[in-house]
């Protein structure tokens, strides 16, 4: 080979920018001041052939908040006030890593109502397939619900709530309700003047659940509820674990459940962490943004049209809801530390 060729290939050899690998972070800039749920968004790539596996957001050393499958990142965390040294890594398939460090500083993160499982406001109802209108008191429509606060054994807080459902039929449902924000508040906050409820975006549900024979379960059901100038926007969320161990959402529109593809595996005998996230879009869509599992979170960025408001109603309540299963297999599920935040 001539050595003027030689010399070509060699500079191309060395000279040639190796394949880039990091992480870009769009939001929130490093340095920011935010407020209300932190929105991360971002990217990676890598040098490794296979690609990248997941990405993940660290918001104290040791401390993994967040991890999505995938070479993108788009979640918002909800954090308490205060200033964090977050981290934004990714992992390849070949074993790799980087990381961009994000320093953001928490302005508000919103209100909340926290230990709403031994709180007053709670209304409780039976339901019976196919029609699932209310019922009150227990025992109806062959339904028999109970709710019983200040639980010592099991809880976290010293004060968990248990549930129990049975009944003498299939098939039997337990709705639970509390209005916290609006109309018959119990949580004080009254909204007279219709002043709040329409400038809230932002929810969070945040809640501890055990359950010794989760099996026994036909499905188990978290809400987020918000009705004013006559729109109604419900986010249901429903953990079908007889029904299949997925989680669907609320299709308020069309008044069904859609399948998530997300499984839904609660542990037997031991708490059960889950954080659920939703916004109203500024165009009034309701948008599922997230859930997050025994520490497992799910992006899901699903968007659906809101429905209309029963009769003038002006409130933000949440439901915790039980299903039974075929044969109404008596079971029981006790709550704790339930926090509902809101911006």
């Amino acid at each position: 080979m001539p050595k003027s060729l030689l010399l070509i290939v060699c500079c191309l050899a060395i000279c040639a920018p190796a394949a880039f690998a990091g992480v870009t972070v769009t939001s929130p800039a490093n340095g920011a001041n935010v407020s209300g749920p932190v929105k991360y968004s971002g990217s990676a790539t890598t040098s490794c052939s296979k690609g990248v596996a997941t990405m993940g957001i660290y918001t104290a050393p040791g401390v993994l908040a967040y991890v999505s499958n995938g070479s993108t990142l788009n979640t918002s965390l909800s954090l308490s006030t205060g200033t964090y040294n977050t981290t934004v890594e990714e992992w390849d398939y070949c074993g790799g890593a980087s990381t961009t460090p994000i320093k953001v500083t928490v302005t508000s993160s919103g209100k909340s109502f926290t230990n709403l499982q031994h709180s007053g406001g709670w209304s409780g109802y039976g339901q019976r397939s196919p029609n699932f209108s209310d019922c009150s008191p227990s025992p109806c429509e062959n339904v028999t619900f109970t709710m019983t606060e200040g639980v010592k054994s099991p809880s976290m807080s010293g004060s968990s709530a248990a549930y129990y459902l049975a009944g003498s039929q299939g098939y039997g449902d337990s709705l639970w309700n509390n209005h916290l924000i609006g109309d018959l508040s119990s949580q004080g906050v009254p909204d007279s003047g219709h002043t709040l409820l329409q400038t809230l975006h932002n929810f969070t549900y945040d809640v501890y659940f055990w359950v010794s024979n989760p099996g026994a379960s036909q499905a188990l059901e978290f809400d987020i509820n918000q009705f004013f100038s006559g729109m109604g926007f419900i986010w249901g969320h429903e953990c079908r674990i007889a029904g299949g161990n997925e989680w669907d959402v609320w299709d308020n529109l069309n008044s069904r459940w859609v399948h998530t593809g997300v499984s839904c595996y609660p542990n037997a005998n031991s708490w059960n962490h889950l954080t659920i996230q939703v916004q109203r879009t500024s165009n009034n869509e309701l948008l599922y943004q997230s859930i997050t599992l025994n520490g497992v979170t799910h992006t899901l960025n699903q968007y659906y049209n809101h429905g209309s408001a029963p009769g003038g109603w002006w409130g933000a309540t949440i439901n915790y809801q039980m299903d039974g299963n075929d044969v109404q297999t008596p079971y029981t599920v006790y709550l704790d530390e339930l926090t509902f935040t809101y911006q």
